[in-house]
């Protein structure tokens, strides 16, 4: 990379104002910023094998935190280091063609005068505290870019957390309605898979929020530190929220065990009914084939109606004593 060449693997940049707006600055102010031009925002993508040697060559921030910030694997949390802040969370994921359980990562380097992030895949939130800035309604400074972006991450889980409510009202109205219950076996397994993958990431999510919400810092203020607190808050709602209808799943997938009990009870009752009344019958006219000598009515042509007429009576005082005994 020369002196003034975009750095290979920056998704955007956006020089802050202080006002809540910003703009793009050019390579050149790029590769020579200084605090005085502004707090500087950096977006770039793990992908790409350059962003590596930015952050060894160009970076200017520990080895520790930028490994952290390239490291492909990553769990929500959030750690004071010196004056700023090394932050990892995660947002749900709302790519097209994507599982919303297969939650993107966000990794965050903040101080007073700089914002460093990255990610391996896009994620709708970062892009648009960027549209928010460019429209100048963004973020002031780093502590309200935290705050802006870790209430954008919990504000987009609603409507995931809201579709789980109603695809479980769904299968409890289909339920309801006596629908097949095959498919909705595969639906409730399913959901409670998504719902597994969502909370294993919200609960250390919280933990980190909470972290940022209650760490002291020059930069991070009691207001930011406030409003965070709110978003904990509404997290924590929607934990509550995830864990209740987990608890309903678990509820309604024994409703349908019990439907598919009842179903198999149900053909088995049947078959055995089927069996009671065949089973005298089959032995009686089995009994009346042997081929031996003796056989009644070998001789008469009216015998078989006989046979047909007795076996019909049979089945007809059976089908009695089953009414009488309450077995049909």
């Amino acid at each position: 990379m020369n002196e003034y060449s975009l750095p290979e693997g920056l998704i955007h940049a956006v020089l802050l104002d202080g006002k809540g707006g910003g703009r793009v600055p050019s390579a050149a102010e790029i590769a020579n910023w200084t605090p005085a031009q502004g707090r500087l925002w950096l977006h770039f993508d793990v992908n790409n094998p350059r962003t590596r040697d930015w952050f060894r060559d160009h970076s200017n921030v520990p080895r520790l935190i930028g490994e952290a910030l390239l490291a492909s694997e990553t769990r929500p949390r959030a750690q004071p280091m010196g004056d700023g802040f090394l932050v990892v969370l995660r947002g749900v994921n709302l790519n097209p063609d994507s599982d919303p359980e297969d939650m993107v990562a966000i990794r965050v380097w903040a101080d007073d005068q700089r914002i460093i992030t990255t990610r391996k895949r896009n994620l709708l939130s970062v892009e648009h505290i960027r549209a928010e800035l460019m429209a100048g309604n963004g973020p002031r400074d780093s502590g309200a870019f935290l705050v802006m972006l870790a209430d954008q991450l919990i504000t987009r889980m609603g409507s995931t957390l809201d579709g789980f409510d109603d695809r479980l009202s769904d299968i409890e109205e289909r339920i309801i309605a006596g629908a097949p219950v095959d498919g909705m076996r595969l639906s409730m397994a399913d959901m409670r898979r998504e719902l597994i993958t969502l909370r294993r990431y919200l609960s250390p999510q919280r933990e980190a929020i909470s972290r940022l919400a209650a760490e002291k810092s020059a930069w991070l203020s009691d207001q930011h530190q406030h409003r965070l607190r709110e978003v904990n808050d509404r997290l924590t709602r929607y934990i509550e929220d995830m864990d209740a209808v987990r608890d309903r799943a678990v509820v309604v997938q024994e409703e349908l065990l019990s439907h598919l009990s009842e179903q198999l009870n149900q053909r088995m009752y049947t078959l055995s009914i089927i069996s009671a009344i065949f089973l005298p019958l089959g032995f009686l006219t089995g009994l009346l084939g042997i081929n031996v000598g003796g056989i009644p009515g070998t001789e008469n042509g009216q015998a078989f109606w006989w046979v047909v007429g007795s076996l019909l009576v049979f089945v007809a005082v059976q089908l009695i004593v089953f009414r009488r005994f309450r077995w049909l």
